[in-house]
């Protein structure tokens, strides 16, 4: 942008006024806090309603609120298709998976890991959820924070710790009821922001909606191909795929959404959360995203000109910031902000929850309910100062292909996961040995893959961390993590045959679960 727009002052107050409100909420919550396990399930006492609504609200961050809209003004829907297939994998695996975790585990997501495949199991996939969340806040931390900067004229740096202290003390306060209930709100609040934005959009440029689908139609704006089967380009099948095992990892192994499922009241009730939150994140998903198009669209009708270098990510706010009235700007300035506030919270909590049950109570079992409340709140602290640390780097490194960069960091810490998952819920024959021949397979693999793709250097002149030739990984990027989880199941059921597993808990495999139900 040439130069930063004005913010009048009932723009900030309702800025500020969302963030007070956070904070409020989160020192309403604080006294309530008496020890870890209302902390971090709420004792089970949450309605189902508002756990779906916090699912939604974790989901849908200021990735979605900015970079979903860029790729439409840019692109037109492929990376869509990741979330359209959540809701098929999920109506799928809900009515085992949610009960099989409120059932089998106390708090952490990884003791099923422990329990069918050992410790080490738990570790690997609890590290790799550490690995992944840590980037993902950060790059929620460094969007919201750039898009408010090219709008406020603040520096970048110092709305990262505005925000970020902000999300580390609501959260730290108030425990997973805060977060969820503060969710609630938020959620709310972003949904009336961006049907705000939208609506402006489609009946601000001459001709209204029927002229903004039209132009969108004729740039190839409206579409989720190409269809080629082709996993070297991003296609359809490649976003498909990544999709079905996005939705599987996210459902059935981490800990921000099955750390919901705890707080339900019985499991019916998670279920019904479950399938709230997929069901209305998915049409959120493809407003933003059509909201990028309807962008798009306005400036061509318009003939409005973007100022020479805004980068796709930045063209929201710009419109935000010069094509809306006062009091709507400070509105959906309050909904990205409470986006991103909505996803962090979650993330710090959970974070919070892994390092307490995985490595604490392991390391010190002996401490007492109060000793564990307190670092259970120091933890949020120091996962909060990570996240920022990571926001940081982003601020050297540049912003170009956020949205690339949080698939492929996805795909890259998946790690398998989720063949862990299959393999281990699917497979009665599956042991822990068979599985460390899994992982290895799987990281070698997944090694192979990033070095002999990924290029260094400036630009004209970047060469590869390795080259390889001919045996060089060409496929696309977002394929990593789904042949990751393939090779782990292939290579882990097949070892497993060499060695003599020892007897299954029956309720850790679906075979058993569903004799065990039967015989209910």
């Amino acid at each position: 942008m040439q130069s930063t727009p004005s913010i009048h002052v009932i723009d900030y107050l309702i800025m500020i006024l969302t963030l007070l409100v956070s904070l409020g909420i989160g020192f309403w919550f604080s006294k309530r806090q008496s020890d870890t396990k209302n902390y971090f399930t709420a004792k089970g006492s949450l309605p189902s309603w508002a756990i779906g609504i916090s699912i939604l609200a974790t989901l849908i961050s200021s990735i979605t609120f900015l970079a979903y809209p860029g790729e439409g003004f840019t692109s037109n829907w492929i990376r869509l298709v990741q979330g359209l297939m959540v809701p098929i994998v999920l109506v799928a695996i809900v009515g085992f998976v949610v009960p099989l975790f409120r059932h089998v585990i106390q708090l952490s997501t990884y003791e099923y890991f422990e329990k069918r495949f050992g410790f080490f199991a738990r570790l690997y996939t609890s590290i790799s959820f550490i690995l992944t969340h840590f980037s993902k806040m950060g790059t929620v931390f460094f969007l919201i924070s750039l898009a408010l900067s090219k709008m406020t004229g603040l520096d970048t740096v110092t709305i990262i710790w505005i925000i970020g202290g902000a999300v580390v003390v609501l959260t730290m306060l108030g425990g997973i009821e805060a977060v969820i209930w503060l969710d609630v709100i938020q959620g709310f609040l972003l949904i009336i922001g961006g049907l705000i934005a939208l609506g402006i959009l489609l009946f601000l440029p001459e001709g209204g909606p029927m002229e903004v689908w039209e132009v969108a139609m004729q740039n190839d704006r409206i579409g989720f191909g190409p269809f080629d089967w082709d996993f070297v380009n991003l296609t359809f099948i490649v976003m498909a795929l990544n999709g079905v095992f996005y939705a599987i990892q996210k459902y059935g192994t981490d800990q921000t959404i099955v750390q919901r499922y705890l707080t339900a009241k019985s499991d019916k009730a998670a279920i019904k959360a479950s399938l709230i939150g997929v069901l209305l994140s998915v049409p959120v998903w493809a407003m933003f995203m059509f909201i990028g198009t309807a962008l798009f669209s306005y400036y061509q009708i318009t003939g409005d000109v973007l100022p020479p270098g805004i980068e796709a990510d930045a063209v929201f706010p710009y419109f935000i910031m010069t094509k809306l009235p006062v009091g709507v700007v400070g509105l959906i300035l309050s909904a990205l902000i409470a986006a991103a506030i909505s996803s962090l919270d979650s993330d710090l909590n959970c974070l919070s929850a892994i390092l307490m049950e995985d490595y604490y109570i392991r390391m010190r079992p002996k401490s007492t309910e109060q000793h564990r409340l307190f670092m259970s709140k120091l933890f949020i602290v120091i996962a909060g100062l990570g996240a920022i640390a990571v926001a940081m780097f982003y601020v050297a490194a540049g912003s170009e292909g956020v949205l690339g960069i949080i698939f492929t960091l996805y795909s890259i810490f998946s790690g398998g996961i989720a063949g862990m998952f299959l393999l281990g819920i699917f497979s009665t024959r599956a042991n822990k040995q068979g599985l460390y021949w899994g992982i290895g397979a799987s990281v070698l693999f997944t090694a192979w893959a990033l070095l002999t793709s990924t290029p260094i250097g400036l630009e004209g002149n970047e060469k590869l961390l390795v080259n390889l030739g001919s045996f060089n990984y060409i496929h696309h990027k977002y394929m990593i993590g789904v042949y990751s989880h393939v090779v782990l199941i292939f290579f882990g059921y097949l070892a497993s045959f060499l060695y003599k597993g020892k007897t299954i808990e029956p309720t850790l495999t679906w075979v058993g679960w569903r004799k065990m139900q039967k015989g209910k």
